[in-house]
């Protein structure tokens, strides 16, 4: 039987472990009368450093488990998986599904004047050049500069959002890039949110910084607007978060990344 989804079914959301809780805090902020559903693949983190082919595998599987819910839209908070696996995703259904690159690379396009964006990421999302693409079929003009930061991940896991070692650490990853004339800069991890402040103070205040979570929220709400499954009612969304492994410190790191406590929160299997 086909799934016809409405506006009370949740939103459903993905990533391979916990950094999507940035991109999922957007979507709270700007659509709180939404129903989430939160999976963290915890257990099988990072994406960053599996194959092709195990993204994708992987990928289906957390689609699979969120369409059990019934979710309206799926969103994909992990950029690894948003590079390799959204066509592949979106054969298995026929309900929307974005991932966080194309919104992020939409909006370093329009703020940038000079033609020079610079793009922040794991080495993997570096790697796949997903971003330097959609930038590129946006406006082949511009120029690109990546520079992976694979250790703000750890920095933002640690809560060392502001001192000392994260401000050494910014240095080394940026100042490379603030010799490039860039106007524009891509937190290409979900991660990096949690360090904006520190990277904008290394990069300097003239520099834009896009939060990809951000953007792919507002690209929520403007999908499900169209497709009239926006939750209309002035009731607050409710939240649930699975995740495959509780990995150290769980909670205090899902509360630096979502500003605010979860309780709702269980283990489970998915492949």
């Amino acid at each position: 039987m086909t799934f016809t989804p409405s506006p009370k079914n949740p939103i459903g959301i993905f990533d391979s472990g916990i950094g999507g809780l940035t991109v999922a805090k957007s979507i709270f902020e700007q659509l709180p009368s939404e129903d989430v559903i939160y999976l963290g693949d915890t257990a099988r983190l990072p994406y960053g450093t599996k194959s092709r082919e195990t993204v994708i595998l992987y990928s289906i599987e957390c689609v699979k488990f969120l369409l059990k819910k019934k979710v309206k839209m799926i969103v994909v908070a992990c950029n690894t998986a948003s590079s390799v696996a959204i066509p592949f995703l979106k054969k298995i259904t026929k309900i929307p599904v974005i991932g966080v690159i194309e919104p992020g690379s939409f909006a370093a396009v329009n703020n940038s004047k000079n033609n020079k964006i610079g793009v922040i990421g794991t080495h993997g999302t570096i790697k796949s050049g997903a971003y330097d693409y959609n930038i590129q079929k946006l406006n082949k003009r511009i120029k690109v500069f990546s520079q992976p930061c694979s250790l703000f991940v750890q920095l933002a896991e640690d809560g060392w959002i502001d001192n000392k070692v994260t401000e050494l650490v910014c240095r080394e990853y940026l100042n490379p890039l603030k010799n490039k004339n860039i106007d524009t800069v891509i937190l290409g991890c979900t991660h990096y949110p949690v360090l904006k402040k520190s990277i904008q103070k290394t990069l300097g205040n003239k520099i834009k910084l896009i939060d990809s979570g951000h953007e792919t929220a507002k690209e929520v709400k403007s999908i499900l607007n169209k497709k009239n499954l926006t939750n209309n009612t002035n009731k607050k969304g409710t939240h649930k978060f699975f995740v495959t492994d509780f990995p150290n410190k769980f909670k205090e790191i899902s509360e630096t990344f979502l500003s605010k406590k979860i309780s709702d929160v269980k283990k489970i299997k998915i492949n």
